[in-house]
């Protein structure tokens, strides 16, 4: 999630002068199960009363749980999703010179990477019924810039249904597939998690993901073993030994306190996922019957949960919306506001654009409505309450 969506963009609450008007935030970050915190507060202090800062038995622990979780051959921890695409990138031997296909509608991180490991973005066109790309501009860039590696980002907590596809077109012309998933944890592909079977793939920990840290962290998937000891590498400043350096890497270790804390999190995270698809599940069947239109994962996926994708296209409707809801002091975010190719700090360093203008349509509808774990009946009301008394349905 665009950082700035979450914590600048949220409608600010107005002060309420009835004690029953309910305003509901767009993310709570604070409700966690009883005796968690109690239990994060036990494994810290035993923690730093032992110095456990850096590596050691909880990101190990980790690792391990992730890679059964997820069924990938190997999971590598790293500071945070930004790294882990660069890591993934560097991994897969992208570099200077090389031509790399992203999604025109994701989080900026996702072009961002391409550049800081010194190659070049091309963006490609939206699908807007399920928020991944064009698979039409992904096989006309590849006949056309003949690219050595293509991003696609597992948007709104689901996949792109050309998945399947994208991955065998993929494989059969030689362009390496990174799979962004800093939005999918949790969701699952034909009954089986949508990192199976990625070439490689990353996650990102920040907080408002659906497991989330203390912090920032990620995490790089991939069943190559000579990936993984890449990815490991390069995290830990091209490390061969000790003192040995094989790679020019960098600094990008998971500490062991935000793995301490994910940890405690994986303990809970079914009845965190169970509680957000609940929430999503009354957004789908109750806002359609006001008039809203809800991008829905397609057919294969379950959800994870992430957030609705309530999409607006009347300018107007959507512009009296944000109005309402903020005036009454309901959270809302739009994920996202505003094309790659678009961004003012895409200007020289992007190869192009393949497709139409489908992803600027999707990002000038999108409007997400307040969706966390544990939302309560009433808060849910409230919002469709609030949604009626714009659409008048």
């Amino acid at each position: 999630m665009n950082r700035n969506n979450l914590l600048n963009n949220v409608s600010a609450s107005r002060p309420s002068n009835e004690e029953n008007e309910i305003q509901v935030p767009f993310i709570d970050l604070k409700r966690f199960e009883g005796g968690f915190q109690d239990s994060l507060n036990a494994k810290f202090s035993s923690m730093t009363a032992k110095a456990q800062f850096i590596g050691g038995e909880e990101v190990l622990r980790l690792e391990a749980r992730l890679q059964q979780l997820l069924n990938v051959g190997f999971a590598v921890s790293c500071a945070n999703g930004t790294d882990a695409l660069q890591l993934a990138l560097r991994a897969l031997g992208v570099g200077r010179g090389d031509t790399v296909l992203v999604p025109n509608v994701t989080f900026w991180a996702t072009f961002e990477a391409v550049v800081n490991v010194g190659a070049d973005p091309a963006t490609l066109d939206a699908d807007i019924s399920d928020g991944g790309i064009s698979l039409k501009a992904l096989e006309e860039a590849i006949d056309r810039l003949k690219p050595k590696a293509a991003i696609i980002a597992h948007l709104y907590g689901w996949g792109t249904a050309h998945l399947t596809e994208i991955r065998a077109l993929c494989k059969a012309r030689g362009v390496l597939l990174l799979e962004d998933g800093a939005q999918c944890f949790g969701a699952t592909f034909k009954r089986a998690p949508i990192y199976e079977g990625a070439l490689i793939s990353t996650a990102s920990f920040y907080p408002a993901k659906v497991l989330g840290a203390a912090g920032d962290g990620g995490a790089v998937f991939t069943d190559d073993p000579e990936l993984a000891d890449k990815v490991r590498r390069l995290s830990n400043h091209g490390r061969t030994t000790h003192y040995g350096y094989g790679l020019l890497g960098w600094n990008s270790r998971l500490d062991s306190l935000q793995a301490a804390f994910l940890n405690l999190s994986l303990e809970h995270l079914d009845q965190r996922i169970a509680s957000r698809r609940q929430s999503a599940a009354f957004y789908q069947a109750h806002l359609p019957a006001l008039g809203i239109e809800i991008m829905r994962p397609p057919k294969d996926y379950e959800e994870n949960g992430y957030c609705n994708v309530c999409l607006i296209r009347d300018e107007r409707l959507k512009t009296a919306m944000e109005a309402k809801l903020k005036a009454e002091g309901i959270g809302f975010g739009n994920i996202y506001p505003g094309v790659m190719s678009r961004q003012p700090g895409a200007e020289g360093v992007s190869k192009g654009h393949v497709g139409g203008d489908v992803g600027e349509v999707l990002c000038a509808s999108v409007l997400n409505l307040p969706l966390f774990p544990y939302m309560k009946p009433d808060e849910l009301d409230r919002v469709l309450e609030v949604v009626r008394s714009v659409t008048g349905k």
